[in-house]
């Protein structure tokens, strides 16, 4: 089970974010056990890609996330332009940010176990780079891959959405809840749903909604969506309520997935369960309320043989309302 983890989020405006967010990586590094060494190739990264943002980039933030169980942490670098031209030169040896202690992106991509960019002119770059500690256990072949990013509403210290993802051979389960609100009490909400979903994830969407919407009654309630989706099949089986928004997006079709009215925990009509196709190439992406709905499918059309957390990063920077918990989870079927 991949369990979300919450990203904190450094906007980079000044120097003295770029020791502030090291700084936070270090806590990272060591509450996921990396070692001396894979600390300071931690704090490297940090600082190649926050230097890289306070001097080449328009509004840009770092976004760290601790993933104790995998024993890694993960660095998002998000700016909105003005883009990088020539991926390959800023990618080579001796292009260097100017005056870090690293070498450019060419080093950040041989510091990092797992690294992507994407980056468009004028439009902006996002990065995704990953360290690992040493003798890390190796995640499991699986027939998908999920990149995700949740966010607190500003000035929280937690986030109230929650997500977690189960890959059970062909199959895959999705929870992303949203619990009323924001704060400590959304997030009790959240999880309790998550907890819900932990107990029995390959149950059906429907019937997993229904034991959601008993467990939740004691909370201030949740906009929930769960979805099954199977890799074997192309079929994607789904059951909601509230404000959570699923899309089916490839090359060459774009289909919403709705949930039915009403608030898990306070009031829901029947749950209902929907079937979608799941075409080959299509990213399975799920959002909350803090994600604007109405985006263009095509903005994600560049990366969607990629890692699935560079468009979670896209919808992020262009659609992220900012002013509630925010949660992208994407799911992509493997070739």
């Amino acid at each position: 089970m991949i369990r979300g983890n919450l990203h904190t989020a450094f906007p980079i405006g000044d120097a003295s974010r770029v020791g502030e967010v090291r700084r936070h990586a270090a806590t990272l590094a060591y509450d996921c056990g990396l070692d001396d060494v894979e600390a300071g190739r931690l704090a490297l990264v940090v600082t190649e890609l926050a230097t890289n943002l306070l001097r080449h980039a328009r509004n840009g933030r770092l976004l760290l996330s601790a993933r104790p169980a995998r024993s890694e942490v993960e660095v998002i670098a998000i700016d909105e332009g003005p883009g990088i031209p020539d991926i390959d030169r800023c990618m080579g040896d001796g292009f260097s940010t100017g005056g870090t202690p690293g070498t450019g992106l060419g080093a950040v991509r041989r510091l990092a176990e797992h690294f992507d960019l994407h980056s468009s002119v004028p439009g902006g770059t996002v990065v995704v780079a990953r360290i690992r500690a040493a003798g890390a256990p190796q995640s499991p072949m699986a027939h998908a891959q999920v990149g995700a990013i949740s966010l607190a509403a500003p000035g929280e210290q937690v986030c109230g959405d929650g997500w977690s993802v189960v890959l059970e051979g062909r199959e895959v389960a999705i929870m992303v809840a949203d619990g009323l609100g924001h704060g400590p009490d959304a997030a009790e909400a959240s999880q309790a749903a998550l907890d819900i979903f932990a107990e029995d994830p390959l149950a059906g969407p429907r019937e997993l909604l229904g034991r959601t919407h008993a467990r939740l009654r004691s909370t201030r309630g949740a906009a929930v969506m769960l979805v099954h989706a199977d890799a074997a099949t192309g079929s994607v089986r789904s059951a909601g309520a509230g404000n959570v928004v699923g899309r089916l997006v490839s090359g060459t079709s774009d289909r919403t997935i709705l949930t039915q009215n009403g608030t898990a925990g306070v009031t829901i009509r029947t749950p209902e369960e929907v079937r979608n196709d799941w075409p080959p190439h299509a990213l399975l992406v799920v959002c909350s309320d803090g994600i604007e709905t109405r985006w263009r499918p095509e903005i994600l059309a560049p990366v969607l043989g990629r890692d699935p957390t560079l468009a979670a990063a896209v919808l992020v920077r262009d659609h992220c309302r900012g002013r509630d918990d925010a949660t992208v989870a994407v799911v992509r079927r493997a070739h």
